[in-house]
């Protein structure tokens, strides 16, 4: 053992005070250490931290070292030490599954070709808009039912689901066909393909079997469920795809209620997303494949959270709808905030559904497909006349820049300009209007059923959740601390 190890040990610590960093000084108890610290010119004692400190400098810590020779051994070790940092928020182990993470492999990206409607010379087609692709103009130039109208310099094809079928074919190594918002598909075997075109279809692959869309489509589920539905329960067959569809279809309700555990023990998909996939899977052993002998009605679900919705200031929404320049932007957020409407909600408004007359608004096929008539604020009606007499719209309330129905991402956009541009920090998104027009409501004392008939909630606990969250009359409850 070497004579520098017999040595009393004098440990250097960082220290950052102001910003500014330092080293903190720590021995066993020593006199000889104590007087030699105290003889050096560049240590100081601190009272603050009550132990001696220096400047963290290369120079100082040299002059530690020389200092110290033959007294004890100076340990930097800690010194550079790298700091740990705790994160702000716990960690969550979970379960590795990578089947269960990404079950279906997606094609690599291709080019776009959108389908939207197009009247010309009284006839209507399907316009084909892309941007220019070697590929595909060849693609479409040789195509059996794509033709090149040069009056308005596009291709088209006729509406039907046939062609629309073989251009899916004829365009599958190219390009991937996307329909504009306004188009609707009944045809349910196409709808599939047009859905599935994403998906990497290897040997193992299980299309969404085709009774399952056609019986959604027959009970008259909403496009947006029938989309969702599809991808869940698409998910759920290729998680199994090894044991067949015919083995699938015999599952038992404990192999469906792993499934869903495995989902809940991945962490990576909220309850709604969860619940959802029950729901879409239940229906098609229940409803498709009629296997009452399970009873899927026990399924687990996990319990959703109770979620108090955002909620801004009016000061907020005020500055929000200042912020927005354009007419037709404001007009659209105003109504959002004025009526209480669901994104949905707007662009699906046509001219006649705005009655003056009486101030109400007529909302049609809202969510759960009913209708309902809602506040027509004046100063909102005022900005919808100049709106109207800027823009003139032809059957939408609002349109967009080539005509048809204005689309949700668009008014997502022109909020999140707006919000940006207000300068509101606060999380919001288009919905949170509709959250906060049933706060100020209900702050202002509006009666909590009227509410409820206004926003279209079909059960009054729906509406109830707004109690939670207003200001109203807590304003006047004084907290016991100061009382005391």
């Amino acid at each position: 053992m070497s004579y520098a190890n017999l040595l009393p040990v004098i440990f250097l610590n960082p220290l950052e005070q102001e910003g500014k960093r330092f080293i903190r000084i720590w021995h066993k108890p020593n006199p000889f250490i104590s007087k030699r610290l105290k003889e050096a010119t560049w240590i100081r004692y601190s009272k603050t931290y009550k132990c001696f400190v220096m400047h963290h400098t290369g120079q100082a810590i040299e002059m530690a070292h020389q200092h110290f020779q033959g007294l004890a051994r100076v340990d930097t070790s800690y010194l550079f030490k790298p700091r740990r940092l705790r994160p702000a928020l716990g960690a969550v182990v979970l379960q590795q599954d990578k089947a269960m993470a990404e079950p279906l492999g997606k094609v690599p990206v291709k080019p776009v070709v959108r389908l939207q409607l197009l009247e010309h010379q009284g006839k209507q087609y399907v316009q084909l808009s892309y941007r220019y692709s070697k590929e595909i103009y060849i693609s479409l130039k040789q195509s059996k039912v794509a033709k090149w109208l040069p009056e308005v310099q596009c291709f088209v094809i006729s509406g039907e689901g046939s062609s629309m079928h073989t251009l899916l074919t004829e365009l599958e190594r190219v390009a991937q066909l996307w329909l504009a918002q306004t188009m609707r598909v009944q045809d349910m075997s196409l709808q599939a393909r047009l859905w599935e075109q994403s998906y990497l279809k290897d040997s193992g692959y299980i299309p969404c079997p085709l009774p399952y869309l056609e019986k959604l489509f027959l009970l008259n589920y909403s496009p947006s469920t029938l989309r969702t539905y599809h991808s869940l329960l698409l998910r759920f067959l290729n998680v199994h795809k090894a044991k067949g569809l015919g083995s699938i279809n015999a599952f038992s309700e404990e192999q469906i209620n792993h499934y869903h555990r495995s989902m809940v023990q991945a962490g990576t998909y909220s309850v709604s997303f969860i619940n959802q996939s029950i729901n879409a899977v239940k229906f098609y052993y229940q409803r498709v494949l009629s296997r009452h002998e399970v009873q899927l009605n026990q399924v687990e679900r996990p319990e959703k959270p109770e979620r108090l919705p955002q909620v801004l200031s009016k000061q907020d929404v005020l500055k929000i709808l200042s912020a927005t320049d354009n007419l037709k932007h404001r007009c659209l957020l105003q109504l959002l905030y004025a009526g209480g409407l669901r994104i949905g909600e707007v662009i699906n408004l046509r001219l006649t559904d705005v009655q003056s007359e009486r101030n109400l608004l007529l909302i049609r096929g809202g969510k759960g497909k009913k209708d309902r008539t809602t506040l027509l604020s004046q100063r909102l009606l005022e900005n919808l006349r100049a709106y109207y007499k800027a823009y003139r719209p032809k059957v939408w309330l609002f349109e967009g820049q080539t005509g048809g129905q204005y689309t949700v991402e668009s008014i997502r956009n022109v909020f999140r300009a707006s919000k940006e541009k207000a300068g509101v920090k606060a999380p919001a998104t288009p919905h949170t209007l509709r959250h906060s027009f049933a706060t100020h409501l209900l702050e202002q004392g509006t009666d909590l059923r009227y509410i409820q008939v206004l926003l279209g909630h079909r059960s009054s606990k729906t509406t109830e959740v707004y109690t939670h969250i207003t200001t109203h009359a807590l304003d006047k409850i004084v907290s016991p601390l100061d009382n005391l």
